[in-house]
């Protein structure tokens, strides 16, 4: 299955995640399949990017949105 899901990058006490869409069988920070955003939640207020046509398009062929990003998209729309 694939899924949209968050992957950590940044160094240690500054995270910042990158929002992929990956096989749900990689490990987190593992091989994608494409990168479509990115999440800083160390900024005030958090930032969240992401390009809507592809998370649109992911969304149409199939691919399932984590729980994490849900909320995140869901707080974004707010």
């Amino acid at each position: 299955m694939i899924k949209i899901r968050l992957a950590r990058t940044g160094k240690r006490n500054a995270p910042a995640f990158r929002l992929v869409v990956a096989d749900s069988r990689a490990k987190r920070d593992g091989k994608i399949i494409e990168k479509i955003g990115f999440y800083d939640p160390k900024t005030k207020p958090a930032t969240l990017k992401y390009d809507q046509k592809r998370l649109a398009s992911w969304l149409s062929q199939g691919a399932q949105m984590t729980e994490t990003v849900k909320k995140l998209i869901k707080q974004e729309s707010e």
